[in-house]
């Protein structure tokens, strides 16, 4: 029993020292692995480094909760003046782990620090949609928006690329939740045991922030220095997630509200009987293609100079502005806000409402059986159900346009390749009555490099001259990373939407040809500016000079290009004013939703009439693109 007490014995004697010796050898002799001297780890042998890693652990710990707690949701703001402030969360934090015992203390500091990793996680979501689409993130709506994010990556940066960015994500969001929780529990622990300092230190900060918090002291760029940052977010995260849920219910009874639901074909579009009418509209072709003073000169060049060759050729043009449900992107709700009549910003509207039997105003054309209706949709790689609701007789889509050149980044084909199978599978052909098309042009989508060029109409072909032209394009990563280059390449893309759209006007187009084009959006931040507009150009195109005299009370700009002091609509307004203009009582006088100015009334008739209702009770707020559904 002896040596079980060694530490509490006298030093033995040699003989004893000798026996245990040889009890040792015999031990070794039957297999047993020699003994290592114990030498109290590395904590013991290095006590210097020991205390260095322990400082700089929790001070890392520290600085990564205090980030947290701080960070803010748009990239502007990304600076150090935002994280010399004195978070609240954090003293009431502190403040509750000192009061716990040990247990609940590590399980509310692992939790607590799991809901802050998931926080943090949200706000950068938040930087991202905000710099793409001029929002925050919705925690109902726009989880489906990560997987069209992925395509467009995939299309952008190519599959490898995309699946190593995907999978760094996943584990970064995975990292990020675990070393937040145990970043927290380091904490958590260290004031345990430094308490008496840890109290007064929390009282300390407690009362300058109640000081700071009283008295309004704010730093140099006016950010308050007693910060609630990360319960503000919370509060706001919740009231979106309350108002999302009440929007879904609201917009669905107001969807079942249409000034010309019930009116007959026969008194539908009386004043475009006969012609051949497209809607087409331009990807991200936004106010800032016409205003910004880098991207302007070279498409009001473009504007200038086709507004002359349409002149020439006998077509006149008005132009306006309508401001878009979205920005920098979500195309989609774009297009059905200005066919639907009804401000779609949403994916959960956008779901109601073409999932409903809300009248279209391409499907309008469909109701008067006077029109054959055709969609040209190079954006759509997959089923697109939606087509019901358009009130399209057929859907070409890229899989349908015999297109066998390359991809320029995320558009499947050129524009000028577009309208040109628009020619040869559907204008060109003879039918028993006009056309009307909807048209998408995907050109000038982003990351706008490389850029299809224009090429003689007969050298179009099935798209493989194409290919050489993308070879020398710009790469993508080149262009979208650099801030100058581009907003220039994104000018030179809507410069080639545009000529490509006259140019197969002039060409194609004849005395019965009206079209309507548009942008569906102002493209993203970096292009359009910091709280840019949410406003993009709208045209009318006509060789028949009744077809325009008929809107001349909107009081549009001549040419294609408007002006600085044009009105400025709802694009939810559009589908009543011009179903009211080109009605049977259009030519008869002023539009009853719009005031002498031009300018949308307050007042929507609300009744199925044939006359418009224009509610702009829906103000456009902050906006929230898959492939598959542009």
């Amino acid at each position: 029993m002896l040596p079980l007490f060694s530490r509490s014995r006298q030093r033995p004697t040699t003989d004893e020292t000798t026996s245990a010796d040889q009890d040792g050898a015999a031990e070794d002799t039957v297999g047993a692995r020699p003994r290592r001297p114990d030498t109290g780890g590395w904590r013991q042998r290095y006590p210097a480094l020991a205390r260095t890693v322990a400082w700089t652990v929790t001070g890392l710990s520290a600085g990564l909760v205090f980030f947290a707690l701080l960070m803010p949701s748009t990239l502007p703001r990304l600076t150090l003046e935002t994280f010399l402030r004195i978070p609240v969360e954090a003293i009431f934090g502190a403040a509750l782990l000192l009061l716990l015992p040990p247990l609940p203390r590590r399980v509310l500091a692992a939790l607590g620090g799991a809901v802050l990793g998931a926080l943090t996680i949200l706000n950068i979501l938040d930087i991202g949609f905000n710099e793409f689409l001029g929002r925050g993130f919705n925690v109902v709506l726009d989880w489906i928006l990560l997987d069209d994010a992925q395509s467009y990556m995939k299309d952008s940066l190519g599959p490898t690329a995309t699946t190593v960015a995907s999978i760094g994500a996943v584990v970064l969001a995975v990292l990020l939740i675990v070393l937040m929780a145990l970043a927290v529990v380091r904490l958590s622990n260290v004031m345990a045991r430094n308490s008496a300092v840890a109290t007064r230190g929390t009282l300390v900060l407690g009362t300058v922030w109640v000081v700071c918090a009283a008295f309004g002291v704010q730093s140099a760029g006016g950010q308050a220095f007693a910060s609630r940052t990360t319960v503000a977010r919370v509060k706001d995260r919740a009231e979106r997630v309350g108002k999302t849920l009440e929007d879904e219910r609201k917009f669905a009874k107001e969807a079942k509200i249409d000034a010309y639901g019930s009116t007959p074909g026969d008194q539908l579009l009386t004043g475009l009987r006969g012609k051949d009418v497209m809607f087409t509209f331009i990807e991200s072709y936004g106010r800032a293609a016409i205003e910004d003073p880098l991207i302007a000169p070279g498409v009001g060049k473009v504007l200038d100079r086709q507004t002359e060759r349409l002149n020439k050729a006998g077509f006149a043009a008005k132009s306006g502005w309508l401001t878009s449900a979205t920005y920098g992107g979500s195309s989609w709700l774009g297009h059905s806000t200005f066919l639907s009549g009804l401000w779609i910003d949403n994916q959960n509207r956008y779901r109601t409402v073409t999932a409903g039997d809300h009248l279209s105003l391409t499907r309008a054309f469909k109701r008067t059986g006077a029109w054959r209706t055709v969609g040209i949709m190079p954006g759509v790689t997959k089923g697109w159900p939606e087509a019901k609701f358009y009130g399209l007789d057929n859907v070409y889509d890229s899989r349908e346009m015999g297109y066998q050149g390359p991809k320029f980044s995320w558009s499947t084909m050129p524009d000028q390749y577009a309208l040109s199978a628009f020619e040869r599978l559907e204008h060109g052909k003879k039918h028993s009555k006009p056309l009307m098309s909807e048209i998408i042009l995907t050109s000038s989508h982003q990351p706008w490099a490389p850029i299809p060029k224009t090429i003689p109409w007969n050298k179009v072909g099935d798209g493989s001259v194409y290919k050489p032209i993308e070879e020398a394009g710009k790469d993508p990563k080149d262009v979208f990373t650099d801030s100058t280059q581009v907003r220039t390449e994104y000018g030179r893309s809507v410069q080639y939407s545009v000529n490509s759209l006259i140019d197969y006007v002039l060409k194609y187009g004849n005395k019965n040809t009206v079209l309507v084009f548009l942008g569906d959006h102002q493209p993203l931040a970096r292009v359009s500016g910091e709280n840019a507009s949410r406003d993009v150009p709208v045209a009318i195109v006509a060789h028949d000079k009744k077809v325009l005299d008929r809107i001349s009370d909107w009081h549009w700009h001549d040419g294609l290009k408007p002006g600085p002091k044009t009105p400025v609509w709802k694009m939810s307004s559009f589908r009543d004013r011009f179903l009211h203009a080109y009605g049977p009582n259009g030519d008869a006088g002023a539009s009853p939703s719009a005031s002498p100015s031009g300018k949308p009334s307050e007042k929507p008739s609300g009744k199925p009439s044939g006359k418009p209702s224009d509610d702009p009770s829906k103000k456009p707020s902050k906006p929230s693109d898959s492939a598959s559904k542009k």
